[in-house]
Parts: structure tokens; sequence; C-alpha cells
């Protein structure tokens, strides 16, 4: 379901589950495989990809978070405690105390976009494959916490053709739009995002600093988010200890 490897300074997670669905089994496969990343030490950066040419991955598992009967042996796991489950986990990733680069090699569509998104930065298949949020095409509402996830990491046109209109973003566009950093060939896209992933490493050195940073920047009274602006911030530096 989630096989990790590493070279030198680069962990390379790969999903291996067909269209790499979202659901609790699959939550706490991805789930181990973070816990073994962040229990490593030194420089460290992190390259997340599918196995699948098709998907990046395909979102939630409808089939299973819909099904009227669900059963206490379903392979997807326990539904009650989904969401709060992969909340958790997609602010882990958020805020990964190593850098992350998510290889996005083909459609990244709702709960598959917004896991690329809780990456670093993201490198995407040049010739196939949609970046999209399609929660409106499926009568959906983006959860609050989503959306300022979105919100954080998109551009403000793109955030809104993004989440409202549900737009297709093709790896060009993608690029052009802010979404992605670089477009790659289906042959070079994972040699590219582990030369982007070999270059941050050294920053994965500083574990405890990088995470820190992450959580002034996302976490709970993120400076990004304060009443004040930063030149109130600047003069009463005292009120903000870091």
């Amino acid at each position: 379901m989630i096989d990790l490897k590493r070279d030198g300074n680069v962990f390379t997670l790969i999903m291996t589950d067909g269209q790499n669905r979202w659901n609790t089994t699959f939550v706490r496969a991805f789930t181990e495989v973070i816990d073994e990343v962040e229990a490593s030490d030194g420089p460290a950066a992190l390259v997340t990809t599918s196995a699948d040419e098709k998907f990046f991955s395909n979102g939630l598992d409808l089939d299973w978070i819909s099904s009227k009967n669900p059963t206490d042996d379903d392979p997807g796991g326990d539904r009650k405690v989904f969401g709060a489950e992969f909340m958790t986990l997609m602010s882990r990733i958020i805020t990964l105390s190593v850098p992350s680069v998510a290889a996005i090699n083909g459609h990244a569509f709702g709960a598959g976009l917004m896991s690329a998104l809780c990456h670093d930065q993201r490198v995407m298949r040049e010739d196939r494959g949609f970046a999209c949020a399609n929660e409106m095409q499926l009568g959906m509402v983006i959860p609050r916490p989503e959306l300022a996830l979105f919100k954080h990491k998109l551009p403000a046109n793109t955030f809104f053709e993004t989440v409202q209109l549900a737009r297709r973003w093709a790896g060009p566009e993608a690029l052009e739009a802010g979404i992605v950093q670089e477009i790659a060939s289906a042959e070079s896209l994972l040699d590219v995002a582990r030369a982007r992933a070999e270059a941050l490493a050294p920053l994965g050195a500083n574990r405890k600093e990088f995470k820190a940073q992450k959580e002034s920047i996302y976490g709970e009274n993120a400076s990004i988010n304060v009443e004040h602006g930063p030149a109130y911030m600047l003069r009463n530096s005292e009120k903000y200890p870091h």
C-alpha cells in the first residue's frame, strides 16, 4: 500500500494502492511511513509519488465512505475515525520536520491534491494528469481546515478557481498558476523531484527548528494570520517569543 525507500539523504514514499484513494487503512499505512521518516536524523528530505501511471491520488474512497452497510472488517477500516485521522495526517505532512516534495505523476483530485499541497514543493508531469479540487462537482463542501490550507498554498485568483470553480489544472497551467514549482516529463519526473529534495535535505538536519518555523507559519496563532501587521509585530517583538 505504501513503500518507503531511502537513497542517501532522500526518502521516496511510493503509494502503491492503485488509485490511492484515502480511507482509514490508507491513512494509517501512510502515517507509519511518516513515523519512520521523522524517526531518522541528520540531513534528509521526502519525495512522495505514486506507482500508478495514471493517478497520483484520486481523492477520498467514495464507495467506502458512502457505503450504507459498513462492516467491522471492511478493508477501508473504521469510518468513524477517518475524518480526524486524515486531517491529523495532513497537518503532520504540512509541518513535517524535513523538506518534502510531491512528484505528481498523474491525476491529483480532491484529497489527493490536498495531500500534494501539504508538501513544501510540487513537481508535476507536464503532458498528462490534472490537479483539481473536485468537491463542488461531487456536491460536497470543502471543510474549513482544508480551505485554510488551500488559501495558504495558492495565489488568490488560483485559490478561487480551484476551490469554487473546480478548475482542472494540467501541468503547464498549474505551473503558471503557482500550484507547482516545476513540470517535467514522465520519464524525468522522479529524478527532478529527487534533485529538488537532495538540494533541500541539508535543511532537514535542523529538525526541531525546521518544524518549529512551519508551526509559526501554519500552526496555532500563525504569524500569517494574526490580527496585527508586521510593522506592529516588529515594534512589539517581545510579544512574539520564538
